[in-house]
């Protein structure tokens, strides 16, 4: 095998598949890169439940496969003087990488032990750009559960439906729901991913094209020209989150996102946000002063903001952690909270339109 290639292209190609190596695993082989050189430059991680290639550009002399060290490969081409990479690989697996007056010759495997990533149908299919579904996932994963004994809620669900795509996250304390209008087509779609695999989506997507989406029976395809993503699917019926919604609500205020925000922030100092142990209080002082405040160990803070009231006084408790998470991905100006009571959920909308939905649990007294 011979490539030339260049450093900054196969570092981040390196950079994006060890994100699908585990560090430890009952198959050795799956502790390094497949580096693959065909018709293409391939680069791919996996660990029998992701599996991410990364596609370079590159000049192939000579084709061939076989399988580096995850750690030592990439610690070698990161630190590579110059921009041109030659990777050569003899009968023996002896690779020999050079840039620049830098030699390394290290020691390879054969690339026909390495498992190849599941098969994916390509019957269904889901197009959107990139921008939009990276935003999409920023806006909702944070909510998805990581107890593992819910493992149905470790994950993001996905349906499509009637030119309609939402994405839904919950974790038992609060639940995040956003949605996007696309193209109309015949196919209803209805899958849950891993958060894992989301948020590796999630990091590979760039500005400007599309992605293609193929979900199968157990195995879901993500696909762009740079990269392919494969991911188990999670099986089961997803909670059946419009249930749990309030249908109505007594009190609803319009607020600033950025002045709310920036408030429970400095509430939240005084607060270990990952504990539940204090809370942050929301109470209307009147129809247009709504007063957020903490009291700790550490000390006590008051702050009043304004917004505007219509319908009952508030007085609540949350953990401060499940709004500022809510609140911190809010591209709108302004969002209106909808309380049915003290011990009601908090949902957080926008002031128009229906792109997303927040729902947040109050604590008890």
């Amino acid at each position: 095998m011979q490539v030339i290639c260049s450093r900054t292209d196969l570092n981040n190609a390196i950079s994006m598949v060890q994100r699908a190596i585990a560090s430890r695993s009952t198959l050795p082989i799956l502790e390094g890169i497949l580096f693959s050189a065909q018709d293409k430059l391939t680069l791919t991680g996996y660990d029998m439940e992701t599996g991410i290639e990364a596609r370079l550009p590159a000049e192939i002399r000579q084709g061939g496969e076989v399988v580096f060290k995850s750690k030592i490969f990439g610690d070698i081409v990161r630190k590579l003087p110059e921009e041109n990479v030659f990777i050569q690989i003899d009968d023996k697996y002896k690779a020999t990488i050079k840039s620049g007056q830098a030699n390394f010759e290290i020691f390879a495997q054969p690339g026909d032990e390495y498992p190849k990533l599941p098969e994916v149908e390509e019957k269904q299919k889901l197009n959107l750009p990139q921008e939009l579904l990276k935003e999409m996932i920023g806006q909702t994963l944070f909510a998805s559960s990581t107890d593992e004994s819910r493992p149905i809620l470790n994950g993001l669900k996905v349906h499509y439906e009637q030119g309609k795509l939402e994405m839904v996250a919950i974790d038992g304390f609060r639940l995040a729901v956003r949605s996007s209008d696309l193209e109309e087509k015949d196919d209803i779609l209805d899958f849950i991913v891993p958060s894992k695999a989301m948020a590796e989506v999630a990091r590979a997507l760039e500005a400007g094209d599309s992605i293609a989406i193929f979900p199968s029976h157990n195995h879901i395809l993500f696909e762009t020209e740079k990269f392919r993503l494969v991911s188990r699917l999670i099986e089961g019926d997803f909670l059946d989150y419009k249930r749990i919604i309030p249908p109505s609500c007594t009190s609803q205020i319009t607020v600033s996102t950025q002045d709310m925000l920036a408030a429970i922030e400095r509430a939240a100092l005084l607060i270990n946000v990952e504990q539940r142990r204090f809370p942050v209080s929301l109470k209307t002082l009147s129809s247009h002063e709504l007063q957020i405040s903490a009291k700790t160990d550490l000390g006590s803070v008051e702050e009043t903001i304004a917004v505007d009231l219509a319908g009952d006084n508030i007085d609540i408790d949350f953990n401060p952690k499940y709004f500022l998470d809510a609140l911190g991905v809010i591209d709108q100006a302004k969002v209106v909270l909808e309380f049915s009571g003290s011990s009601a959920p908090c949902l957080i909308k926008p002031l128009e339109g229906e792109d997303f939905l927040y729902m947040v649990l109050p604590l008890r007294r």
